[in-house]
């Protein structure tokens, strides 16, 4: 692997002591994840559970496609801060290689010599000694600052293959996870869907309020079922179903001024959605404007809306484990290309997908937050 002979040269950087992970050192670990997870892909197939294998395959691949391209935008980050470093100090750069030059080519017993005798050799020697360490410092910063740079240029220029090879991987292991979704049938089935009963309801909606009220009443559990475990007691300790960013909270309103009591989540493209709990399936498919919907029911009672995917797995009735997948995100990955050339881009324009989260408790809708942790990104 190419990046082996980077961390060789980063052995050299590292010299310098530092608080943190380096820019290449991150971008090189990311590089690591998505050769693990091509490795996971491969023994996902042959795995009793292909589909909790394959959902960690793709969770694998997104976190390690996400922290490369974090990686390479501290990169260009950090090459940039460099160049404008060393461009502000060129004056003084010059002067500290004319010095090194001039030290490195006069003969030693030369250039100890004082024309004021042995006490002027004397002084002059003791001033050198004072000035050498100094000269030394920042020499070994300069070769530090620039050796930095060839490494960070190296890294960029040999990223397009790591992502190029995450970006096949992943859509790999999200096709395969669709597929051993579809070959599954080993899962608990609560209640039989009625399709009738479903489409006049839909038919006679208007808002997610009422379709979430009729649908509680129109689908009846199967009384051998097995029941769901309380989950009251994570109220405000469930992880969001998506790898994200908090774009609008409960309540706050959108650019057209609409206000709505869910969370709107900013993702990347085709980012795989989760259930956050065991829950029942109570509806899965396209619903008013909202996309394609995800409606769990984790106990009676309480319903997590997930909407805005652009595919969604399963089926109404089925009891799926906690982290089951759930659905995928639309949009298209981003060419290698935009990735390389926005990589020093702070504004998260990758997150260009959006899921919006609604949680109703009985016949209202409460704040997510109160359920999910949202003090940090998913």
């Amino acid at each position: 692997m190419r990046w082996i002979a980077l961390l060789t040269l980063i052995g050299f950087v590292a010299g310098f002591a530092r608080a943190e992970t380096s820019p290449a050192e991150a971008a090189i670990a990311a590089a690591d994840q998505l050769e693990q997870a091509s490795l996971s892909l491969q023994s996902a197939t042959k795995s009793r559970d292909r589909v909790a294998a394959l959902t960690e395959t793709v969770q694998a691949y997104e976190a390690g496609l996400a922290a490369l391209r974090e990686g390479l935008r501290r990169a260009a980050i950090r090459e940039a801060q460099i160049g404008r470093e060393l461009k502000a100090q060129e004056g003084e750069i010059a002067r500290l290689l004319g010095v090194l030059q001039g030290m490195g080519q006069g003969p030693a017993p030369v250039m100890l010599l004082h024309p004021e005798g042995p006490m002027g050799t004397a002084r002059s020697g003791m001033i050198l000694a004072d000035v050498t360490p100094a000269l030394e410092t920042r020499a070994a910063k300069l070769r530090y600052d620039l050796e930095e740079i060839s490494i960070l240029r190296e890294l960029q220029e040999g990223a397009a293959d790591e992502l190029q090879s995450g970006l096949t991987g992943v859509q790999s292991a999200r096709t395969s996870l669709s597929q051993a979704i579809s070959d599954r049938t080993n899962l608990p089935v609560r209640f039989a869907d009625d399709p009738v009963k479903t489409a006049l309801l839909i038919a006679s909606t208007e808002t997610l309020e009422g379709f979430a009220s009729g649908l509680s009443v129109i689908q009846e559990d199967d009384a051998e079922a097995e029941v769901l475990p309380d989950v009251a007691f994570r109220m405000g300790d469930l992880s969001l179903p998506v790898e994200s960013q908090v774009l609008r909270r409960a309540g706050e309103a959108d650019a057209a001024g609409i206000r709505r009591p869910g969370l709107v989540l900013a993702t990347r493209p085709n980012a795989l959605v989760t259930s956050p709990t065991a829950a029942t399936i109570r509806y899965r498919g396209p619903l008013l404007d909202y996309g394609n919907v995800m409606i769990l029911e984790p106990q009676a009672g309480l319903m997590f809306v997930l909407a805005g995917m652009d595919t969604v797995f399963g089926d109404a009735g089925e009891v799926i484990p906690e982290g089951s997948p759930v659905g995928l995100m639309g949009g298209q990955d981003p060419k290698i290309g935009s990735i390389l050339s926005t990589s020093g881009d702070l504004t998260g324009n990758e997150r260009t997908e959006t899921l919006y989260i609604e949680v109703r408790q009985g016949k209202d809708a409460v704040d997510p937050q109160i359920w999910f942790r949202t003090d940090k990104d998913g």
